[in-house]
């Protein structure tokens, strides 16, 4: 998966580098569409019902290629990296090597995360899933996130 918004994070420097290039209003369309993307995401974690614990066992190497398949095809993802990552580029350098590295940054973190949930999907994993105060609990601080990131993003000037 970290590699999968590593490849999403390129793909949008070198089409979003021409483009904005050519059409510097379009910033401020994708910023826009970012911001709409993100309260979308805030209401939907507002309105997640219970997770569920479910899982098949799978080789490593399996589940590295599912995981990069999902990843790359999965439309959100694309959405959040085209919403997330340019409110921290500057417009005004060049943009390539600043998506990497912040597609790099948001890789390792979800690898992190990833990695973490991996660990403690277990015991812990069926325990949490069934805590409905827990699922409220990470479905408000998931939509503050998606919204304080809204906000910064419609606060955001074009350079």
């Amino acid at each position: 998966m970290a590699l999968g918004v590593l490849v999403h994070a390129a793909l949008a420097a070198l089409g979003l580098a021409a483009l904005v290039a050519a059409v510097p209003w379009l910033f401020d369309v994708i910023r826009w569409i970012g911001v709409a993307y993100l309260m979308w995401l805030a209401l939907g974690a507002l309105r997640a019902g219970p997770m569920r614990a479910k899982g098949r066992a799978m080789s490593a190497g399996r589940a590295f290629r599912e995981g990069l398949a999902v990843n790359l095809t999965n439309p959100k993802v694309i959405f959040f990296v085209l919403a997330f990552l340019p409110q921290f580029v500057d417009p005004a350098r060049a943009l390539l090597p600043q998506f990497l590295v912040f597609g790099a940054i948001l890789g390792f973190g979800g690898l992190i995360i990833n990695g973490a949930v991996g660990v403690f999907a277990g015991s812990l994993g069926r325990l949490v899933a069934g805590s409905e105060r827990w699922n409220r609990g990470l479905g408000l601080a998931s939509a503050g996130i998606f919204t304080a990131l809204a906000v910064r993003l419609a606060i955001l000037e074009r350079a």
